[in-house]
């Protein structure tokens, strides 16, 4: 089975049918542990429908597992946990988080293409594509710095990784031991891992994270 495919079956088999309750307002206070996004869709009628997907990055209350719900016109239809694929009309709406935030929220079409679903002007998503639509110079040089801190965070964390991988015995024997040439002090570290936490949030905004970003931090 292609891997594709294989995936898609593992995201039905997490589907669970919701029981149409009202997607519930955005509070500003859940402006950076709340993500909702949205995207309207022909209907075979000649109408519209919206479907919005509703991820609480902290988990749920009840027992902290992180979830995707997808609403239709307001009312629950889906949940699953992540990596989720939603059927819609047309396609599936992909769902995938990572450390800081998601990282996938992308309608899928049946040619495979794809297009990301809007933020809720109200997140800090949202926010972040105003900054993009109105001051797009400055977005970019966000963009850049926010790299530029995750870059910094792996060449800090990865030369310290290789050489603890490298004192298992059995990676010792067949490569060697790596040591590192400076120490790095303990606030070095600190102030590397929060660089790339910051950086890693801000491409989350934007769904442009990476395993990288979870590496750097």
């Amino acid at each position: 089975m292609p891997i594709g495919r294989w995936r898609r079956s593992l995201a039905a088999r997490r589907l669970r049918p919701g029981d149409g309750r009202p997607l519930p307002r955005f509070r500003w206070w859940q402006m950076l542990s709340r993500s909702v996004r949205t995207v309207t869709l022909a209907r075979p009628d000649g109408g519209a429908s919206t479907y919005a997907v509703d991820v609480r990055q902290l988990g749920d209350g009840s027992d902290g597992a992180v979830r995707a719900r997808l609403y239709l016109d307001g009312a629950l239809v889906w949940s699953s946990g992540l990596p989720a694929s939603f059927p819609v009309p047309g396609g599936r709406i992909e769902v995938a988080a990572g450390t800081y935030g998601l990282k996938r929220c992308h309608l899928v079409r049946a040619d495979g293409s794809s297009t990301p679903l809007q933020p809720h002007p109200a997140s800090a998503e949202g926010r972040r594509a105003r900054l993009e639509r109105t001051h797009p110079r400055l977005s970019r040089a966000v963009g850049l710095v926010s790299a530029l801190l995750v870059l910094v965070g792996l060449c800090v964390a990865v030369p310290q990784l290789a050489a603890t991988i490298s004192q298992i015995p059995q990676v010792a024997a067949t490569v060697g031991t790596f040591d590192l040439p400076v120490h790095i002090p303990g606030a070095v570290n600190v102030a590397a891992a929060l660089a790339a936490a910051a950086g890693s949030v801000e491409r989350a905004l934007r769904l442009r994270s990476t395993w990288l970003d979870d590496l750097a931090s």
